[in-house]
């Protein structure tokens, strides 16, 4: 497989490659290296966090408005460390194409919460189904204790139905817009009427606020429940169709080619099969045609990642990793609300854009970034937003430069470009760096990652 494809490939299901790796891959076929990616991803590796805290904390206690208080503020925190659990495994992936599908589910079925328990359950049955079958991910997804607070669900009762799930489950997770009726959304809700979770998140059916009379969904007629709802919507081949759209823009190329979107559908619509589906993507031809390479705008953390993956870093306070993807636009457990972050070229406006561009420096060069050290994450934050920054501080990374130079020992700066920039490079740019060829590796691979090309991939 031809070098260039493999790297095309490895920054769509992961977040780069290093040369020594991509040299030795480039011996294999382009099926056997995506089978192989497959094969390692079926494992599957949960994130699981020490929670043992909420032992001290009774329903008797809890009476205590103080105590209750305690409580929201250490799960907050909680969350925080998951978040940057997260980061963390994205830079060390065993299961390259679970984590990076993992991430794309969570910008599908958006959600948000404070309870760590919650959050956890929530990530890792995302993680779980990533590459399983879509039917069975969205019945999972309906009933977990995070999607029924964040969409309202608890309150969805016999009687006094609440739409916001019903309206999402179409119009964000299965269809799309225009694809169905509101009288639809109001049948569908009724459906969903009783679901509920336990304490710990467990999924609990409240028989008693379901409303078991017939509903019409889709020109169909039954005692639906919500598992039934989702198979009716899955008959419908647009189901299929919305899907494969969102992973061809999200893997290929934000500009639609209605006929390998008309293939994919012919695959997922079989058996909705994930893993056979994105499998049928990254073995097409049309993947690695010259249209959909160097195309697609890095998301800050495929920003920021991309640049561990070239260089190995790591941060001496966790509550950096969030500040940072703060100040890039993209927080992992935080997104801006249920339609999830807008990408490609909503990633970059006049303030990130200059962050991005004096990213890698600072991260590996110990340049400055604007934001207090001091104080704590919500303080911090408030002042990035009304800018009140207190002060221009350093980032305590410590960065892994003899990983690099064993990456990157039989390199030649020259062939340097082509493996760290993926897009085309500006005539004027290319002839400026093949006049520094004669710099250090360490700083030519800054100034690589410091142009505008590097933010595409």
């Amino acid at each position: 497989m031809k070098i260039s494809h493999i790297q095309h490939l490895y920054h769509r299901v992961g977040f780069g490659i290093s040369p020594k790796e991509s040299l030795l891959l480039s011996k294999k076929s382009k099926k056997t290296i995506v089978n192989d990616l497959c094969n390692q991803s079926k494992k599957v590796s949960p994130i699981l966090l020490d929670v043992s805290f909420l032992d001290d904390f009774t329903p008797e206690t809890l009476k205590n408005p103080e105590n209750k208080m305690l409580l929201n503020k250490l799960s907050r925190e909680k969350v925080n460390s998951f978040s940057v659990a997260w980061f963390e495994r994205l830079q060390h992936p065993t299961e390259i194409l679970r984590e990076k599908m993992t991430l794309f589910w969570a910008n599908h079925f958006v959600c948000e919460n404070n309870n760590i328990v919650f959050v956890q359950q929530y990530n890792n049955i995302l993680r779980e189904n990533a590459l399983g079958n879509f039917r069975d991910f969205v019945k999972k997804i309906s009933k977990t204790a995070a999607m029924l607070n964040y969409l309202n669900n608890k309150q969805n009762k016999k009687g006094s139905p609440n739409e916001n799930f019903a309206r999402e489950l179409m119009e964000l997770f299965t269809l799309g817009q225009n694809q169905y009726s509101e009288n639809d959304i109001k049948e569908a809700a009724r459906a969903f009427t009783g679901y509920n979770h336990k304490e710990k998140g467990e999924f609990d059916f409240k028989i008693n606020q379901h409303d078991d009379k017939e509903k019409t969904f889709f020109g169909k007629t039954g005692n639906f429940n919500g598992d039934d709802i989702i198979d009716v919507i899955l008959e419908k081949k647009e189901c299929a169709r919305f899907i494969s759209e969102k992973i061809y823009t999200y893997f290929v190329n934000e500009k639609i080619n209605k006929s390998h979107i008309d293939k994919m559908v012919d695959v997922f619509y079989k058996d909705y099969n994930i893993e056979k589906l994105v499998h049928f993507v990254f073995v097409s031809k049309w993947f690695y045609e010259d249209e959909n390479i160097g195309i697609k705008i890095k998301s800050p953390l495929e920003l920021l990642i991309g640049i561990h993956t070239i260089v190995p870093y790591q941060m001496e306070k966790s509550q950096q990793i969030i500040l940072l993807q703060n100040l890039l636009g993209q927080v992992l457990m935080r997104p801006p609300n249920v339609a999830g972050w807008k990408t490609g070229k909503y990633w970059i406006d006049s303030n990130t854009i200059i962050t991005r561009l004096r990213l890698p420096a600072v991260l590996l060069n110990n340049a400055q970034i604007t934001f207090s050290e001091k104080g704590n994450e919500e303080s911090t934050i408030n002042e990035l937003k009304n800018n009140k920054l207190e002060r221009k501080t350093y980032l305590k990374v410590f960065a892994d430069w003899t990983s690099f130079e064993v990456n990157f020992k039989n390199t030649s700066p020259e062939e340097m470009i082509s493996q760290i920039i993926s897009s085309k490079i500006n005539a004027g740019t290319l002839a400026n760096l093949l006049k520094n060829l004669h710099h250090s590796k360490k700083d030519f691979s800054i100034q690589l990652m410091s142009l505008p090309e590097y933010q595409l991939c």
